[in-house]
């Protein structure tokens, strides 16, 4: 079982879908990510001309790749988000319309229904992205918070979601949040309250990737035996801890990059992530979808970086066995 290495654009969205597609193949991918954003796929396209999803095809075929999922997350955050002005910065102008914060979620919700049949159309069954929420400022619970706050937040996270949802299911495409500070689940605790606050659905699951549990402490093996069945996709990406004593994991409002914060994204095998006892967790799970590195390195030229992350991908990807080891001394009968 050789898992597809795919690459994620979301990093890349400065460049023309045409260059991106040519240098994945250039980098030794078997597939690409395309985000939602810069010209790589066009939802309202997708969605209103014929032609658009079969041109776009073309263009990776052209180039032997594959595509597996598309993703959605800066218009995914804006759902549940108690907007502000960053938001404008990522946003597509027909969401963010006038800014008011309502009208911005309810175009938000109305942007994720359509990217549910996007996906249909151009074929692919997953859409990998965020979800916003309400309540990630209420993280550190001082002045005291109290439970029915956080109630009203999952409560909110079903009541806007719930209707895009029931869009994914009628498209037979599956919603994959990315489990990440700033969403509704950032760990293996609140990922479970967001299954259960949409009835555990079969269209809501996770976009497995290690690097935003690893910083926070949290096992990423110990999330994948957490949810067998709701890994619907996976990002490979490596972070690295390096705390000495003058930082800490909140990162002390230092940017990515500044080598004074507590921890910081890593090229593929340059972190401090276990990606053998992920990948063996992925195959006790009989994970088969693509390993799509989300390549994030402020330390690193991104094109050497992403070259490099194709060959460590497949240098660590293996079949589960088929038979115990020692099968062989068993006796005969």
């Amino acid at each position: 079982m050789a898992r597809p290495v795919t690459l994620f654009t979301g990093q890349w969205a400065d460049l023309p879908i045409v260059d991106m597609a040519r240098m994945t193949e250039e980098f030794g991918y078997d597939g690409i990510e395309l985000a939602c954003w810069g010209d790589h796929f066009d939802v309202a396209q997708a969605t209103t001309d014929d032609e658009y999803c079969a041109r776009l095809r073309d263009l990776l075929e052209s180039h032997n790749l594959e595509c597996y999922a598309i993703s959605s997350h800066l218009v995914g955050q804006a759902v549940c988000d108690l907007i502000d002005s960053r938001h404008k910065e990522i946003l597509p102008p027909h969401v963010w319309g006038d800014g008011h914060a309502q009208g911005v979620n309810q175009r938000a919700c109305e942007e994720m229904k359509a990217t549910a049949i996007a996906a249909q159309r151009f074929g692919v069954s997953v859409v990998n992205g965020f979800t916003g929420s309400s309540i990630w400022h209420l993280n550190y619970s001082f002045p005291p918070v109290p439970s029915s706050m956080i109630d009203d937040g999952y409560r909110q996270f079903a009541e806007r979601w719930n209707p895009i949802l029931d869009v994914f299911g009628d498209c037979g495409v599956k919603f994959a949040l990315e489990v990440h500070p700033t969403e509704i689940a950032f760990d293996i605790y609140t990922a479970q309250r967001a299954l259960e606050a949409v009835n555990y659905r079969p269209e809501f699951g996770f976009n497995f990737d290690p690097s935003h549990l690893h910083w926070q402490g949290v096992d990423p093996v110990e999330f994948i035996r957490a949810f067998p069945d709701r890994i619907y996709h996976v990002h490979i990406k490596d972070a690295q801890i390096s705390l000495n004593g003058r930082s800490g994991i909140l990162a002390s409002h230092l940017g990515f990059g500044d080598p004074r914060r507590g921890w910081d994204f890593r090229s593929p095998g340059r972190g401090g992530i276990n990606f053998e006892e992920i990948i063996r967790a992925l195959n006790q799970i009989s994970y088969a979808g693509p390993l799509s590195v989300e390549w994030e390195d402020s330390g690193m030229d991104r094109e050497f970086g992403a070259a490099e992350a194709s060959e460590f991908v497949r240098s660590i990807d293996f079949a589960p066995s088929q038979r115990a080891f020692d099968a062989a001394f068993e006796k005969q009968g």
